[in-house]
């Protein structure tokens, strides 16, 4: 029987952006289904993932596969034939999870304030954000990918903030290259990969997004 492998998103999350660029990379054929969160969210997602409504949701068979992380490791474990995303070592192992869960509870939120704050608060998220892109520059290091030589989980787990960046730096009157290079140029490099320059939107449209955000949400 023919696996039927949908992904339900939403193209500005960068949430969801992991779960392409994972499927992506392991060859998997999936159908892709926009979703309107803003203003109608399809019966599907909410019978899918009923206790938080959100996006991405991975449908595997019929059955469904909430946040994005989660999904990635799935990902991994099922079609584990192709490009490995985790290590096999468990230390190595358990620190990729350490850094993407570091990504996942720090820089959405502080990013977000970049262009949803003002004032006094605004120019803290700015330091703040600097700061956790330079904590993530130093587990770097000289390495091409946070794994090594290879793309992998920390990656993708990082990736699709990089297409926020530009709208992030213009709402928050900043700029990231001077204390974070090597990040920049680690993101870069990602971008030359076909699973994450096809799954990244451009960071123009982002920067649309974000200005319609603002106007959603009052934020002047």
């Amino acid at each position: 029987m023919a696996e039927e492998v949908i992904l339900l998103n939403f193209w500005p999350s960068m949430f969801g952006m992991r779960t392409m660029i994972a499927l992506k990379e392991k060859e998997v054929k999936y159908e892709y289904r926009e979703e309107d969160l803003l203003n109608n969210k399809s019966a599907l997602l909410l019978e899918m993932n009923p206790l938080y409504k959100k996006i991405p949701v991975l449908i595997h068979n019929g059955k469904p596969i909430c946040e994005s992380v989660i999904q990635v490791q799935y990902i991994d474990q099922i079609w584990s034939d192709k490009n490995p995303l985790l290590p096999t070592d468990p230390y190595r192992r358990a620190q990729a999870l350490f850094w993407a869960d570091f990504i996942e509870k720090k820089l959405y939120v502080c990013g977000r304030k970049t262009w949803a704050t003002k004032g006094e608060e605004l120019e803290e998220a700015k330091k703040e954000f600097i700061e956790i892109l330079k904590t993530l520059q130093s587990e770097l290091g000289d390495k091409p990918y946070f794994g090594g030589d290879r793309f992998g989980f920390v990656d993708i787990a990082l990736i699709g903030f990089y297409s926020w960046f530009p709208g992030y730096q213009k709402f928050g009157n900043f700029s990231i290259e001077p204390e974070c290079s090597k990040l920049m140029d680690w993101g870069r490099r990602c971008m030359e990969r076909e699973s994450v320059a096809t799954s990244l939107p451009n960071p123009e449209r982002v920067v649309g997004f974000i200005l319609q955000l603002k106007k959603l949400y009052g934020v002047e």
